[in-house]
């Protein structure tokens, strides 16, 4: 897997909008982030454009991204929002460019597309928090991106026991991101390879049914069956169609029912997601998975967080 370089102080990181819509003033809070971290911040054409509900046409988008990733003064690129939409730029780039001059790709949600699509490449990612919102997330969330940026992951904990948990110690390349795109680009040459590997999930705003059709197509589909390991994340805001009619399951109880008799470790409630102490993720990189009554623990292989 490649490594794309840590960040210096003085490097310009690009923010780019890659599927939703967004203005100057709410990536203020990002970019003043960025600039207390050392960093010079450039701003994509995208920034304060809209059709419709995205930062322009997938075109401009495309084109958006391609100038970021081709220019030799970019050594990152911060996506900007997630929402929907970044999936109309695969037909249009080739990221095989990164292969050849690899720097970071930092999001999570929709930009999900774009870390199933590097890691069949051999590119690792940052799965992150982007600058949206990022104000009002934990200082953690923060810290964890920088140190990420910078050259180092330090692990993630999540401290206690949770009742879903399987004990054990997996190790393995770290891969995944949110559920519901990952099930979207089944099929597609973006799939996931999961043999052997810490497979990642979290999702947002998701009826329980739809949740348990994407789990089950996971699990008939073989991505259970050949995994290191499970991490999951933030299951946040999950409902039910109509609360008079409940599916009668809650999200990670569904999980937990499409991998009963695993033999792997499972991980409930890493801090990773759709939630206020969003951690910063290494996707690509080779970790160690410990879950114990008394926690659970996600370490990256080689890391050098600074001090």
């Amino acid at each position: 897997m490649i490594i794309p370089p840590p960040l210096q102080p003085g490097d310009t990181i690009a923010i780019i909008p890659t599927a939703r819509a967004i203005s100057l003033e709410e990536l203020r809070p990002g970019i003043a982030l960025a600039e207390s971290w050392g960093l010079q911040v450039r701003l994509g054409s995208g920034v304060g454009r809209r059709h419709f509900q995205q930062a322009g046409t997938a075109e401009e988008r495309a084109d958006d991204l391609r100038q970021a990733l081709t220019d030799d003064q970019v050594k990152a690129v911060w996506c900007a929002r997630g929402g929907y939409g970044t999936v109309h730029l695969l037909e249009l780039l080739d990221l095989s460019m990164l292969v050849r001059k690899p720097k970071w790709i930092a999001g999570f949600s929709d930009i999900t597309v774009l870390h199933a699509a590097l890691n069949r490449l051999g590119v690792a990612s940052l799965h992150a928090q982007m600058p949206f919102h990022i104000g009002a997330k934990s200082e953690a969330c923060a810290t964890s991106l920088k140190r990420a940026l910078f050259g180092g992951c330090g692990p993630v904990e999540r401290p206690g026991a949770h009742p879903l948990d399987v004990a054990g110690v997996a190790r393995g390349a770290l891969v995944g991101g949110n559920l519901s795109i990952l099930y979207a680009l089944r099929g597609t040459p973006y799939d996931l390879d999961t043999r052997g590997k810490v497979l990642f999930i979290e999702d947002l705003d998701e009826l329980l049914y739809h949740l348990d059709r994407m789990v089950m197509n996971l699990k008939l589909g073989g991505l259970f069956a050949g995994l290191a390991g499970l991490v999951v994340g933030g299951m946040s805001d999950m409902r039910d169609k109509d609360p008079a009619d409940p599916f009668g399951m809650p999200a990670e109880a569904i999980i937990a029912r499409a991998l009963e008799g695993a033999r792997f470790p499972v991980c409930y409630g890493m801090p990773a997601g759709h939630i206020h102490d969003n951690r910063a993720l290494v996707l690509g990189q080779k970790v160690k998975l410990s879950v114990a009554a008394t926690g659970a623990t996600l370490s990256f292989e080689g890391d050098r967080t600074p001090a």
